[in-house]
């Protein structure tokens, strides 16, 4: 490892400074979610084919929401940079790395109509955004400026991983964490505002005190758009001290501003839906009073104590190839007519007709309306196919890939009453609808449903 001194990253930040100012002086501002200071060539299907001909060619690809897809001009920009490292680590890491950290930095701001550059920070991922933030809450605690027995609230259908992120340092710590349940299928927006109102008015009404609340902006599995805005509102309104919004699925896939949604803190995932190569990320910390929360990177190294954003550009020795390639995903990205509001509204319109396809033929139904599907969507499978537990729905899934090349993924719903055919419905496919998607895609997986029901296949008849 590198041994570095302070004489070394006072370099570092003379050298951000400088680019900082450049930056602002060559560049036009603006709040566009489609930042463009050139014309790019419009990209031809000849050649959307070629950048994405790396991808398995028999296989039927409708889960880009589980780990995204890169493009292969910006997968050769990342090799790129990795060879720059290779050829001259110290010169590198001394006078490029930073720099070229700040640029992605500024691009990312531009893009969520942040106000300050200060308030972006790039991580891993959103998992890493997570912990970052938890770990100053529970610091809240152990510094006694939050007392034991104060909530959290969560959505029931939350991240998993994230979940476990509370469990590690807010109920430790002394927190009380409580699920907001939201139902599935959703049949509007309303009920989720409802549910969440109503958690917190039981909070006011018991006395406890909602010290943050963490809300999906987008829901995994089941996916599902929440009214983030709308949730944030009603957090202020009952003095919730902090608000952190997981949306490791929303750049990309729906429209980010930070300022208009109001929270204090929110990450989203560059490798999901923005073609960047994994993993990459960036957390945005809103100033408070024109002041940075003093928030710290989980991974502490020499700059510690220099404002997130300097910590997070230095975790030690590693590959920061995908935070850099960021700049070269916009690129690829404008190359797409409307930019990334032109790539999103098609993805979300393809999803819902795909969808729509597949629920005539199964006889099933959506999981939520259009309006609440991204460039994703919640459809139901058929009743037959006996999907029973959290295992049947792993082993339906293996089985679509293995006998039938679609890679998509499967929800299992518990069945909550039987009053309506669509409470009988326990398993979903959450489809996915990227640029490099064909219709092809989806009727691969209509037909290999239709198949497994005609030969009344059922979970079952797969072994553990």
């Amino acid at each position: 490892m590198i041994s570095f001194s302070r004489s070394v990253f006072q370099r570092f930040r003379d050298c951000l400074s400088s680019v900082s100012w450049h930056h602002k002086t060559s560049t036009s501002t603006t709040n566009s979610h489609n930042v463009n200071h050139h014309s790019p060539t419009p990209i031809t299907p000849a050649e959307l084919h070629s950048e994405f001909a790396h991808h398995h060619p028999s296989t039927a690809r409708i889960n880009n929401g589980s780990f995204g897809s890169c493009p292969a001009s910006v997968i050769a920009a990342q090799h790129q940079w990795q060879l720059r490292y290779l050829q001259q680590p110290d010169n590198f890491v001394l006078n490029n790395l930073q720099p070229s950290i700040l640029r992605t930095r500024s691009v990312i701001k531009d893009l969520v109509n942040a106000d300050h550059l200060d308030e972006i920070s790039i991580v891993d991922n959103a998992t890493t955004a997570a912990a970052t933030v938890l770990q100053h809450i529970a610091w809240s605690f152990h510094e006694s400026r939050f007392n034991k027995g104060d909530a959290a609230l969560i959505l029931r259908h939350s991240y998993g991983a994230v979940k476990k992120s509370l469990r590690a340092y807010f109920t430790r710590a002394g927190g009380h964490v409580i699920e907001v349940n939201i139902p599935f299928p959703l049949k509007s927006e309303t009920e989720i505002i409802t549910q969440f109102q109503q958690a917190l008015q039981n909070c006011k009404s018991n006395g406890t005190k909602i010290r943050l609340a963490v809300i999906d902006h987008i829901t995994s599995m089941p996916s599902i758009l929440i009214p983030v805005k709308e949730l944030v509102k009603l957090c202020r309104e009952q003095g919730v001290d902090r608000i952190f919004i997981d949306a490791a699925h929303a750049i990309g896939s729906a429209e980010v501003d930070v300022k208009d949604i109001g929270a204090d803190f929110y990450t989203s995932n560059l490798h999901k839906w923005f073609f960047c190569p994994p993993s990459v990320a960036f957390l945005y910390c809103k100033k408070a009073d024109n002041k940075s929360l003093p928030l710290h990177h989980p991974v502490v190294s020499h700059e510690y104590g220099n404002g997130l954003a300097l910590e997070s550009g230095w975790v030690g020795t590693r590959d920061y190839s995908a935070q850099l390639v960021v700049p070269s995903a916009l690129e690829f990205v404008n190359r797409f007519e409307g930019g990334m509001d032109g790539i999103r509204k098609r993805n979300h319109e393809k999803v819902v007709e795909m969808g729509e396809m597949l629920v005539k033929s199964w006889g099933t139904n959506f999981g939520a309306p259009p309006e609440m599907c991204t460039s994703m969507a919640m459809v139901g499978l058929p009743e037959g196919l006996g999907i029973g537990s959290e295992l049947d729905a792993f082993k339906f899934r293996k089985h679509l890939r293995d006998r039938f090349s679609v890679e998509v993924h499967i929800y299992y719903r518990a069945p909550e009453g039987e009053s309506s055919e669509i409470d009988l419905i326990t398993g979903y496919a959450r489809i996915s609808h990227q640029v490099y998607n064909k219709i092809e895609d989806y009727c691969r997986f209509r037909d290999a449903v239709n198949e497994l029901v005609n030969r009344g296949f059922t979970c079952k008849d797969l072994s553990n």
